[in-house]
């Protein structure tokens, strides 16, 4: 019976674990297995294959029962995924349904999920965009939060390379505050955007729209024709997962790539429960798996753990990862696990109409919007509220038919419409400032389906939100104004945090183990064999689409976690 438990123990372990399979999880995987390690990733979702599992890829219009809208009743059923632009007919299945995840709101919160291996990876937005020197200096030239461990030399050859096998369209704008990358073509900007940035550039010192950052192959490069993905097709389809891999996922790119290996293990339908901390040895030696279907506990080993289950379930598993050395959760010494939590704030947007450059249309489409980095407090403070924000600015023209008639009048109308006037939009992404009070944490009495304890999520805007909000607004207007924009409309969404859908903090980052819970290589300061580097390790924000921050922490981590388990010292 002895040998048959050691072959038992033998059949699950490891030499790493990676919990989650979305965006950084994925980046783990591939890294892990490429230098050889034996890789078991969890996924507590159900498994999506490549191509095989975007059931709605080419499904036309008329082919979705309620024409690619939701029904009203799946609607009332869940108000809070409601809210979130990208959950239609087409993209169903790649989302978290309200009552078969629940959460505690302490405050009003938006928490929008994507349970299934790839994440979130899946439906995100694409766009990718470095950090500065600037930001990464932000939080000890302003005063808030902590002292990042590290800087911009420190993780840029860590966004070349991961740009690289990704696949970046964008343009080298030559910008101190948004550094360039290795970049694919750029997609180009219309007349009505040409004529935009013009006037940013000639009356507005500082303020630049440029192409923005995508992860969709405008070309597939070598790097991306060796995964068997093809150019994008610009066919705005990208939440039903994408048939040509023409925009990085973990399950077009990372997860293939670390399966060719021969090294991984991708176990999904896995909740996981903990970390298995050894006193003894001083460090986790494994981890305990919930199956979602048959609710049976399981354990997994590892000499190394790499927890990306997306900031606020990172947060969640390793609170829940008690023992009598970490009574408050893995690596918790200080008590600041959960706290210290961020996100951006998208409440303003503005509108407007364009008469002129009649003689121009627009034809085709690409993956989004144009993009103006943040302008405000980059180089020194110069508002009344810390930080910035940046914009996503976009123009079209659209067409029209005349829908008065009937018979043959109404057909000629409608199979040839008339060119429409031009409209602008754009909106705010500003970075929140972390805050101790802005916190998650366990619910001590009610536990989901597994039997895991609720996440309780307290987080709510604040003063300097509600400054910077303004400000966009009232810069957003001057620069529409300058530009010959007529009939503005400015408004407030005032909708709830979370709704960004960029969670951040709660594991931080830093020098000091007593103000913050990771090291530099995103190890924790009291465990060192564990590592975060997903959103929960954000020592503040920014203003950037974060994901190929994850990516590049990810990469660089990894590596590093490999040479260090070689040594002998994790």
């Amino acid at each position: 019976m002895a040998n048959t438990n050691i072959d038992s123990v033998k059949k699950r372990s490891y030499d790493a674990i990676v919990i989650g399979s979305g965006i950084s999880g994925g980046w783990a995987a591939k890294e892990l297995t490429e230098k050889g390690l034996k890789t078991l990733v969890l996924e507590r979702g159900r498994d999506v294959k490549h191509i095989v599992d975007y059931p709605t890829t080419n499904k036309m219009p008329y082919e979705f029962e309620h024409r690619n809208e939701i029904a009203r009743k799946a609607r009332e059923a869940n108000p809070i995924l409601s809210r979130a632009e990208a959950w239609q007919e087409d993209s169903d299945h790649f989302f978290v349904k309200d009552a078969e995840h629940p959460y505690v709101q302490e405050k009003p919160f938006d928490w929008i999920r994507g349970y299934q291996v790839g994440g979130k990876s899946l439906i995100w937005a694409r766009q990718t965009q470095r950090w500065s020197e600037y930001d990464f200096d932000g939080p000890a030239r302003d005063g808030y939060a902590v002292d990042w461990p590290i800087r911009y030399k420190d993780i840029e050859p860590w966004y070349s390379h991961v740009e690289k096998f990704a696949g970046i369209s964008g343009n080298r704008d030559g910008l101190a505050e948004l550094p360039d990358g290795e970049f694919l073509p750029p997609y180009p900007l219309n007349a009505l955007e040409d004529h935009f940035k013009e006037t940013l550039a000639e009356k507005f010192e500082g303020r630049h729209l440029i192409a923005s950052r995508y992860a969709n192959l405008s070309k597939a490069g070598p790097e991306q024709i060796k995964q068997g993905r093809s150019q994008c097709m610009s066919r705005k389809l990208c939440r039903r997962g994408c048939p040509f891999g023409g925009y990085f996922s973990s399950n077009s790119s990372t997860l293939p790539w670390a399966e060719k290996t021969g090294n991984l293990t991708l176990r999904p339908d896995s909740v996981v429960h903990s970390l298995i901390f050894d006193e003894k040895q001083g460090k986790a030696t494994g981890v305990r798996v919930i199956d979602s279907n048959t609710k049976k506990s399981v354990e997994y080993y590892a000499k190394i753990v790499f927890v990306n289950a997306s900031a606020y379930n990172s947060n969640l598993i390793l609170l829940n990862s008690k023992s009598s050395r970490f009574p408050n959760g893995l690596g918790n010494d200080n008590g600041l696990m959960g706290k210290f939590a961020a996100f951006h704030n998208y409440n303003t947007k503005i509108r407007a109409k364009f008469d002129g450059l009649e003689e121009f249309a627009v034809f085709g489409s690409r993956p989004g919007s144009t993009y103006i980095p943040r302008f405000r407090n980059v180089f020194k403070q110069e508002t009344d509220f810390l930080r910035g924000y940046a914009t996503g600015f976009s123009a079209n023209r659209g067409t029209w038919s005349d829908k008065s008639g009937t018979g043959e009048e109404l057909k000629e109308s409608l199979l040839n419409p008339k060119l429409g006037g031009w409209s602008v939009s754009a909106y705010m992404m500003g970075e929140t400032i972390p805050k101790e009070s802005n916190s998650v944490s366990l619910d001590s009495e009610r536990t989901d389906a597994w039997g895991m304890p609720l996440l309780k999520i307290d987080i709510a805007y604040d003063e300097n939100d509600r400054k910077m909000e303004a400000d966009s607004l009232e810069q957003l207007e001057a620069m529409f104004e300058a530009a010959g924009f007529k009939n503005i409309k400015k408004t407030h969404a005032k909708q709830a945090p979370g709704l960004d859908i960029h969670e951040m903090g709660g594991i931080r980052m830093g020098k000091d183990p007593k103000t913050s819970l990771l090291n530099k290589w995103n190890q924790l300061h009291a465990c060192k064999n564990v590592f975060v580097t997903d959103g929960a390790c954000m020592t503040s924000t920014s203003t950037q689409n974060p994901s190929l921050t994850y990516m590049a922490l990810t990469a660089r981590a990894a590596n590093h976690a490999v040479k260090e388990m070689r040594k002998g010292n994790v």
